[in-house]
């Protein structure tokens, strides 16, 4: 469990306050009514850390589960976790209701993720691969199907032929492609979410994913 020097705790995901953050896969506990967020914030703004706890609580699932996708990695994106409920929570007084807590605490999320893809744009794993909500990795590549004519599971070279020219054109995705790319296909998000997320225009995101996507079909057409 973090804290700072104000006392506050940043409770592990699912609420449960004891031992260590668990991994994605872990079973949640039932959780008490939702409190309403506008409420918890006003509150939290006046000194409440309890409040600010409680909105921890409600969150910390999907920002956890964001983190550890994001980041593809387990470890890396529980330290996101606990860094972005920690930023939350010193810069809430400047908090204006503007948006939802969703998006904003999403928006810190995602900006921790990039600064750590491009600390580790060299990192092949970051790039190919993805974790998901019940904890299970799989290849980036394995998640593309194959429907060029003709193509069938037993032609395994094929198969090998297209994975690595679809790990080529990911890693020429740069960090802010990679991330609109799978928050758009991954995450299933709207492109005006992924544009306040990222506190940019919803135009910029569209560039951004069809810049990613381009790549990718570039490279891809190579195959075909």
């Amino acid at each position: 469990m973090m804290s700072d020097s104000s006392g506050l705790r940043i409770p592990p995901p699912y609420g449960t306050g004891l031992g260590p953050v668990p991994s994605v896969s872990s079973t949640p506990p039932a959780r008490p009514a939702r409190v309403d967020d506008t409420l918890l914030i006003r509150r939290a703004q006046e000194g409440d850390t309890a409040a600010f706890e409680e909105l921890v609580r409600q969150y910390d699932r999907s920002v956890l589960r964001l983190a550890v996708h994001l980041s593809g990695s387990q470890e890396d994106g529980q330290d996101i976790y606990q860094e972005a409920f920690l930023r939350a929570y010193l810069n809430l007084g400047s908090f204006r209701f503007e948006c939802t807590f969703y998006t904003w605490i999403y928006r810190i999320v995602t900006n921790l993720c990039l600064d750590h893809l491009r600390k580790r744009r060299n990192h092949s794993r970051d790039l190919t691969t993805v974790v998901f909500p019940d904890g299970e990795e799989e290849a980036v590549l394995d998640r593309v199907p194959d429907d060029r004519p003709g193509a069938c599971p037993e032609r395994s070279l094929a198969g090998r032929e297209l994975k690595e020219t679809i790990v080529r054109a990911l890693r020429r995705l740069s960090s802010r492609e990679r991330v609109v790319f799978e928050l758009k296909h991954y995450h299933g998000l709207r492109l005006r979410t992924v544009a306040r997320m990222l506190n940019t225009t919803e135009g910029t995101i569209k560039n951004t994913l069809f810049r990613a996507t381009h790549k990718l079909r570039a490279e891809l057409a190579a195959v075909r």
